[in-house]
């Protein structure tokens, strides 16, 4: 659930155990639904025959999981999905990447990213042309939960969980990742209520490039650091600190860069931030409501906004549910619509697809990935057919 409680029996981070706990048995394959055939294109001129239609391309849709437990994955996942339907076919496993329980891409797409989340952390690179494995790097700390790509593709930012630090690495030509420039630590503050120390979820881009966030559940603290684009260093320019005890987990920004959206895994809120981009100060605003279930408990995970910042998605560990907000006053205001079921157990992570018309949500303890609709003018979901059986499920990234 990652809700910052430390460590159980074996090692394992209580993030890693509680999520796997009900959803280490094997998974029973679902079939994928039938695609559709694609809207009929456009004919060259007036006829009055129908035309003809074709199934749309499938693109690529790549898969996080655990590998070192039981029903987990044998590495990252690869499968395609209709861009039209959302219908999932798995298409085999990508093998030699252990424990890749985040994925990001690079900008240019020919790179894919992945962190180990093992106590001693590490992040890989793979070439998606052929998919070679470039190499490992370690972070510099454990249980590393996040990456994201700098969008000069220059950099690799990774949030090392359990040591509740932040690692940077430089991406060479070829996608390839070089030694670690930058390792900090969470010292200050103090942890919050029930924690042991820091535990950082998330590590981001600010939409203007200037800045870099680090979400910090442990420290109940958003950082913001100035990156050197040359040297690949941090230097922290402001905090910003949510009430004792909230659980900071996952930040998202409007794409007007004045303000963003973090959800409070702990205290189950969300909340409106707001982003100078000048300085990188965060400014955290009042805690609002998930839509969970009164007496239901519930971690919310991700939070994603839509590209034209019409509405913002919320996914709910334990009420099982995704929550739709209407993003108001030019992204200073989220008001909760209504959530509709994930039909999976714990969605971990969710994602859009390229053209906004179609989000994924990782569903870790049912071990499927769902697929809804994204109805563009209402911002209404949809289920698109069953789920998709994938062990552990705990990130989706179509392309």
């Amino acid at each position: 659930m990652d809700s910052g409680t430390e460590v159980t029996g074996g090692g394992w981070s209580r993030r890693r155990f509680v999520g796997v706990m009900a959803g280490a048995a094997a998974v029973v394959a679902v079939p994928a639904p039938a695609a559709p055939p694609e809207e009929a294109r456009a004919a060259p001129r007036a006829t009055t025959s129908t035309p003809a239609k074709s199934p749309a391309r499938p693109r690529p849709l790549y898969l996080g999981t655990y590998t070192s437990v039981d029903g987990g994955g044998t590495g990252i996942g690869l499968a395609a999905y209709d861009p039209a339907t959302g219908a999932i076919t798995g298409t085999g496993t990508l093998t030699g990447v252990s424990d890749p329980s985040y994925l990001a891409v690079h900008p240019n797409g020919r790179t894919l990213y992945a962190v180990n989340e093992h106590t001693d952390g590490s992040v890989t690179a793979v070439r998606l042309a052929d998919r070679r494995i470039l190499g490992s790097r370690s972070t510099g700390g454990a249980g590393p939960c996040h990456l994201s790509v700098h969008p000069t593709g220059s950099w690799l930012l990774s949030a090392n969980y359990t040591s509740g630090s932040v690692a940077v690495h430089p991406i060479d030509a070829t996608g390839a990742l070089g030694e670690r420039t930058a390792l900090v630590t969470h010292s200050s503050p103090a942890p919050g209520p029930g924690q042991q120390g820091p535990h950082a979820h998330q590590f981001v881009t600010s939409p203007d490039g200037g800045h870099v966030l680090a979400v910090d559940l442990g420290t109940d603290t958003v950082y913001s650091y100035r990156l050197d684009l040359t040297k690949g260093t941090l230097t922290e320019v402001s905090q910003a600190h949510t009430k004792p005890g909230a659980g900071p987990r996952h930040l998202t920004f409007h794409p007007g860069g004045r303000y963003a959206y973090l959800a409070d895994e702990v205290d189950d809120t969300v909340a409106v931030c707001g982003y100078d981009p000048d300085s990188g100060r965060l400014t955290i605003g009042a805690p609002q409501s998930t839509g969970s279930e009164p007496g239901t408990t519930n971690y919310p995970a991700q939070i994603l906004v839509t590209a034209n910042g019409a509405y913002a998605y919320l996914a709910n560990r334990g009420d099982n549910t995704l929550a739709r907000y209407a993003v108001e006053a030019d992204g200073a205001r989220l008001r909760l619509l209504d959530t509709v079921p994930v039909h999976g157990d714990f969605p971990r992570q969710i994602a859009f697809s390229p053209d906004g018309g179609l989000l994924f949500a990782a569903n870790q303890r049912s071990g499927t990935v769902s697929v809804f609709t994204v109805d563009a003018r209402t911002g209404e979901l949809r289920l698109a057919g069953e789920p998709f059986a994938s062990p552990v499920a705990v990130c989706a990234l179509p392309l």
